[in-house]
């Protein structure tokens, strides 16, 4: 198991402290986990690590002092047309600790003493929380406009928290300019790919937990941590026979903020060049996604559908979900607010399952 970088394919131990390739590429992890069967499955684990035979786990020791129950969150029916993946039902309350648990179990296995990590809220609280488990010092970098109470949770957690002026890019600049400048690990959940074998457990979880996989998929993309995972997730069912075809893939960015749905639209292999504009779904508001290129490829590869969250239709969606006892965040409204879209746009999309990725009482600002 090695990284191997995804431009010029110089290969690096999965120890290296790099954040990247020398030549600017992020690394991509040259990993085939075995063809996935149930029965392997450790039944008498209750966290992300009971996959852990199809993720890329260099130490099977560290993990186990590092989760903290993240994973096996419950499915629920909103409707007959739609089912909800509860993944706010988590240690911090964010899909994120799945990603954050498997690469902090990683930093805890090759001896990382201290990371730094940019991020709109979730993933720093997540990585924060994780590393205040290991015993790594962290600190966190924010864009301003980030939930006061995401900052608390971060600083309660005993890491240091950044705010930075400016745009959610802007921090991520800020934050990648110290890594190099000073060399400390960059616990980044969009450049280390660690991070993915953590969300791809959010496909395993939905097969296990359904026996099947639904007809039509609705994945928040901003940096694209979760699109990611459930694309090689649903790629290894596939190669596996557990399935016979692809779920239709519904992918949902704001109005406001859109370089990957204007590339989809254009035929290009890189995110379009934008502007980010204001949005309360903070969470996806990311300008530069850093591997848009793999997104598109993907996006090419399946036929998926790009489709605007209305932005004066979110809170509308928060609402509605809150009338059924489903109390979200902003971000996690937009996913329902893009169903809605989507269904106005292609039709009455039953067998749908959306994630709820963010608990309600952290965006309340």
């Amino acid at each position: 198991m090695e990284f191997v970088c995804s431009v010029c394919g110089t290969r690096e131990s999965v120890t290296t402290r790099r954040a990247r390739c020398g030549c600017g590429g992020l690394w991509r992890l040259d990993f085939t986990p075995p063809r996935f069967d149930e029965r392997m499955v450790d039944r008498s684990e209750w966290s992300i690590f009971r996959y852990r035979f199809f993720m890329a786990i260099n130490d099977d020791t560290a993990w186990r002092g590092i989760t903290l129950g993240e994973g096996m969150t419950p499915i629920v029916r909103l409707d007959e047309n739609v089912l909800l993946k509860m993944d706010y039902f988590m240690p911090t309350l964010s899909f994120k600790d799945r990603g954050a648990a498997a690469l902090i179990a990683h930093c805890k296995s090759i001896g990382v003493e201290s990371v730094v990590q940019d991020s709109s809220g979730n993933a720093g609280n997540s990585v924060a929380a994780y590393c205040a488990r290991a015993g790594i010092k962290c600190e966190i970098f924010v864009p301003e406009g980030t939930s006061p109470k995401k900052i608390d949770m971060i600083r309660a957690h005993g890491a240091t928290c950044t705010v930075v002026p400016g745009s959610r890019d802007h921090c991520a600049d800020v934050c990648r300019e110290k890594v190099e400048r000073e060399g400390v690990y960059y616990a980044n959940h969009v450049y280390n790919p660690f991070f993915y074998e953590g969300t791809k457990t959010y496909i395993y979880e939905v097969y296990e937990q359904l026996h099947r996989i639904p007809e039509n998929i609705v994945i928040p993309v901003g940096n694209g941590t979760l699109f990611l995972g459930v694309m090689r997730g649903l790629e290894e069912l596939l190669s596996a026979g557990c399935i016979d075809h692809m779920p239709q893939i519904i992918a949902l960015q704001t109005e406001t903020c859109d370089p990957l749905l204007r590339a989809a639209a254009q035929g290009l292999d890189e995110p379009a060049e934008v502007t980010p504009q204001p949005t309360i779904a903070e969470g996806i508001a990311i300008g530069k996604p850093m591997r848009g290129k793999e997104i598109l490829t993907y996006a090419k590869k399946h036929g998926v559908r790009f489709i605007h969250a209305p932005e004066a239709g979110i809170l509308d969606a928060r609402a509605r979900l809150a009338a059924k006892g489903i109390y979200c965040e902003h971000t996690t409204a937009a996913n329902y607010a893009a169903y809605l879209a989507y269904c106005e746009a292609y039709g009455p999309t039953p067998d749908c399952l959306i994630t709820m990725c963010g608990a309600g009482l952290k965006s309340d600002h």
